[in-house]
């Protein structure tokens, strides 16, 4: 009875936006590198790598100003020589969560019209989908641009759903690791699951109240064929 509840109280989302990192690829490796990096061409000799997994998912402005106590300026320049590593080496320091080529190849044979929206650069995301053959499951990429405009989650959803000749519904859902999925997608009027398998903790994603959070690939699986 209790499973019979659980799936009527599921939804049946016809469009479904996708992050990236921590989403569908884990890119740990490349951006820690990047970041450090970054932070060496400035003369910080940052060892520690676990504490540079904060920098997985907001935008790196914000990122090094936050945490670093860069100006805007230096931010800025510190994004430049991000790229330097990123654009040759760390684009390609990832690999793609187990059972996720499965889902989406799932979800586009259930005629589910799926989205990239994340705030890594369009062109960067474009080339590792391409890399990783993930690129054919999607019909709309929206990243940020390499300018550093477009780089709010919220901004991200909308521009993707604009392009798309899309308005937020009921049936839309964003699906993401970190705070900023969720918030973006309620700042936009649509549901969220936020997911476990990534770099946000529990505690992170249960502060924004997301719509559903879920442990694994597989139970994100069950959540968005919940009628097949």
């Amino acid at each position: 009875m209790k499973g019979r509840v659980l799936r009527l109280m599921q939804k049946n989302y016809d469009v479904i936006l996708f992050d990236l990192d921590g989403t569908l690829t884990d890119s740990q490796v490349g951006i820690i590198n990047s970041v450090q990096y970054a932070l060496k061409s400035f003369g910080i000799e940052e060892t520690n790598r676990e504490s540079l997994r904060k920098f997985i998912g907001p935008p790196l402005k914000d990122s090094f100003m936050e945490y670093y106590q860069f100006d805007e300026e230096k931010a800025i320049l510190a994004i430049t020589k991000y790229r330097e590593y990123f654009s040759v080496k760390g684009l390609f320091e990832n690999s793609v969560y187990p059972g996720i080529p499965e889902l989406l190849k799932a979800l586009v044979e259930h005629g589910k019209k799926l989205i990239v929206a994340t705030s890594k650069p369009t062109p960067f995301t474009r080339q590792i989908l391409d890399h990783f053959n993930l690129d054919q499951y999607f019909t709309f990429v929206s990243g940020s641009n390499l300018d550093g405009t477009r780089i709010k989650k919220d901004e991200v959803i909308a521009y993707a759903l604009k392009e798309c000749g899309l308005k937020a519904n009921d049936n839309m859902v964003m699906v993401g690791d970190r705070k900023y999925d969720i918030t973006g997608a309620k700042a936009i009027g649509i549901d969220s699951i936020g997911v476990l398998y990534g770099f946000g903790s529990r505690s992170e994603l249960e502060g924004e109240n997301p719509t559903r959070i879920v442990e694994s690939v597989s139970e994100l699986k069950k959540v968005l064929m919940v009628r097949y």
